[in-house]
This record gives C-alpha cells, structure tokens and sequence, in this order.
C-alpha cells in the first residue's frame, strides 16, 4: 500500500498572517493604521500619570482622527484635560496633526 497524499489542490496552504496582510490593499491599510494607533500611544504614555495610562488602550485611527478608548467616565474627563499636552507631543515627535477622540469602552 502507497501513501496517499491528503492535501486537496483546492484548499490554499496556511500562510503567515503578516504575508497574507501585505499581500491585500486593504488589509495591509488597517494594519497600518492599527500600528500607527498603537504607536501614537507608546509616544504619550511617558506623558501620562502612571495610574492613568493603564487605563487608556489605543483605538481606531483615520483621517479625521484618532480614537484613545478609556475604561470610564473619570478616565475620560481628565484625558480630555490633556488633549491640547498630548496633541503636542504627538506633533513634536513628528505624527501627524489629528484631532484625538476619546471614548468610554463598553464593558
């Protein structure tokens, strides 16, 4: 008895996520976007108070701004007291200027 070669031609190999993400324009444009969010946040955390930036997670960013999700109203509030902080240290890091929204994430 031979072996018998299980693997269909009809069903693709699995390819690595960060190749399949490249390979598609609008896949690889929200992966972008997800990395500059997420940079954006690791350029302001140094500029928060410690017991605030846990509370702050990076959220959805395109060209009319740039979403920071929080984990309540209080958080929200004295973020908001920030912004004009934070929106200069992002421009002076060299990011581009976007408004940042802030928003309470549902629990």
């Amino acid at each position: 008895m031979g072996t018998r070669n299980l693997a269909s031609p009809a069903v693709p190999l699995p390819q690595p996520v960060a190749g399949a993400l490249a390979r598609n324009e609008t896949l690889a444009s929200i992966a972008a976007r997800m990395t500059e969010s997420q940079n954006r946040l690791a350029t302001i955390v140094g500029g928060l108070p410690p017991g605030l930036a846990r509370e702050i997670r990076s959220g959805p960013i395109d060209d009319e701004g740039w979403t920071l999700l929080v984990s309540n109203a209080a958080v929200a509030a004295k973020l908001r007291h920030l912004l004009p902080h934070l929106q200069e240290a992002l421009i002076s890091e060299g990011w581009r200027d976007l408004p940042i929204r802030v928003h309470v994430r549902a629990r």
